[in-house]
């Protein structure tokens, strides 16, 4: 049985108050309001496993933010001389250790974590020393390559990046042209692989093919728009070429820049005008 990951568990027996489960480490229950309607012992059922507040075995049918061995990031709901006790989606808390923090925390805090299975209490425990648990070899990609950027934690320089689950990375504030929020998961792409094996990220494809690729919804903006007319120019502010359309002002600019030269568009400092 994996503890702090699904397992499909025979059904046992049933008591007054919920299921009993069979496995390798001994009978565990599934409380009744977790049961599906309809099940009978015999049936094999899917559930979470993990230890209660006294440290026995239960199931739940509930999924958890992070299962063992997974990035999260969770919000703080107490604090203690322990650690801090962390909201992962189930009845039970997540303890952060003490040892395991990066700083001290408070209730209503969101942090980054890395849910693991400590081998000598054989709880399951986090760690915002998430770095620690990173794969220590070469970063498999290439300069250009698309990769799924998870936010992890936010920094002087920039946003630190898990990318694609495995390696760390830095986006910097000057590349950021959106609200960026721990926990959230973007597209991105490799800017440069540092000698240190650390990345560099961007949310736009490098160089001018991003601005190529955006051509085709801005000119479909451009005709969705009254008359072919859209409120946006060279002069706009960059917020409201983010809300609008979706995609950074420097892009837009280049973008724009393209459909000049094709002779689709006229400009303007505050607008920009679908040819007829």
């Amino acid at each position: 049985m994996n503890l702090g990951d699904f397992n499909d568990l025979e059904v046992v027996r049933e008591v007054d108050f919920g299921l009993y489960l069979t496995s390798d480490d001994g009978d565990l229950l599934l409380p009744r309001k977790y049961v599906e309607p309809g099940t009978q012992i015999g049936d094999i059922v899917h559930v979470f496993v993990y230890r209660d507040s006294e440290d026995r075995l239960i199931a739940t049918n509930l999924e958890p933010h992070a299962r063992v061995g997974q990035f999260a990031t969770m919000s703080v709901r107490d604090v203690t001389t322990t650690g801090a006790f962390l909201d992962w989606g189930l009845e039970k808390d997540l303890l952060l250790p003490y040892n395991n923090q990066r700083r001290d925390l408070r209730p209503g805090e969101r942090v980054t974590v890395f849910v693991y299975l400590d081998e000598t209490s054989d709880r399951i425990v986090a760690s915002a020393k998430w770095e620690w648990f990173l794969s220590p070899d070469p970063f498999p990609g290439k300069v250009g390559d698309t990769a799924n950027l998870f936010v992890a934690e936010e920094t002087d320089l920039g946003f630190k990046m898990l990318v694609d689950g495995t390696h760390q990375g830095l986006i910097y504030h000057n590349d950021v042209f959106k609200p960026l929020r721990l926990g959230d998961v973007h597209t991105g792409y490799v800017r440069a692989i540092r000698p240190d094996g650390k990345l560099d990220l961007t949310l736009q494809r490098p160089g001018y093919d991003e601005a190529l690729a955006q051509t085709d919804p801005l000119l479909e903006a451009l005709r969705q728009a009254p008359d072919g007319r859209l409120p946006l120019g060279d002069k706009s502010l960059a917020d409201d070429v983010y809300r609008r359309l979706g995609m950074s002002k420097k892009v837009f600019k280049k973008a724009l820049g393209a459909l000049y030269k094709q002779g689709l568009v006229d400009l303007a400092p505050e607008h920009t005008q679908l040819r007829k």
